[in-house]
């Protein structure tokens, strides 16, 4: 489970981001008997048809993260373990997630990575506790945005149709990318995740 080599550089570092989801519906002719066909045309999208590589400005904005390690086989488990150890904090400290989880790969190798899992917040806290858990701010910048829809696990074909995407359009990739989860990914079965991810470009 490697595939984030193909977006990241081991030296690489960044911080996390938060956007909306964007859907598109599509409009249908009916046809009549004995009417001429219509003129042959593009097929629409379908209705809720996620966007692939969509253009988007991430803007900063105040988050908590838990920074950590994994390895590939042991990825997700931990990352959820992180993302439960946030919520707790949150609870504690009376702090409201602003938005969905996040996790952003600050160092990748073959055998495993380093991590910030993270939660959006409306403002900065105040007066943070020392601890494992840390205040920062998402990335701001252009970037590219896919949907994943399916388990964590099943992400490979997700990253390589980006890298082959980002080619083919002659997209510069600055090496950061961000997991947002749409769907909390501490209670939702793993076969049933959607994902954001976002990719910053030059």
């Amino acid at each position: 489970m490697d595939r984030r080599r193909f977006l990241l550089t081991p030296t690489l570092r960044g911080s996390l981001a938060a956007v909306a989801v964007l859907a598109f519906g599509a409009a249908v002719t009916p046809i009549f008997a004995q009417a001429p066909p219509p003129p042959a045309q593009e097929s629409a999208p379908a209705p809720n048809a996620d966007a692939f590589g969509q253009e988007v400005m991430l803007t900063g904005k105040p988050i908590v993260f838990i920074a950590g390690k994994a390895t590939w086989e042991n990825a997700f488990p931990t990352l959820k373990d992180k993302f439960k150890t946030i919520s707790a904090f949150l609870d504690k400290q009376k702090l409201k997630a602003d938005g969905p989880p996040m996790t952003i790969y600050t160092l990748v190798t073959d055998r495993g990575f380093e991590f910030q899992t993270a939660m959006p917040l409306a403002e900065a806290p105040v007066n943070l506790p020392r601890g494992t858990v840390t205040a920062g701010q998402s990335p701001i910048g252009k970037a590219m945005k896919f949907v994943h829809h399916g388990s964590y696990d099943s992400m490979d074909m997700l990253y390589e149709s980006i890298v082959h995407f980002l080619d083919e359009k002659g997209i510069e990739k600055q090496g950061l990318f961000v997991e947002e989860y749409v769907t909390d990914p501490v209670t939702t079965p793993e076969d049933k995740l959607v994902v954001n991810v976002f990719v910053l470009v030059k």
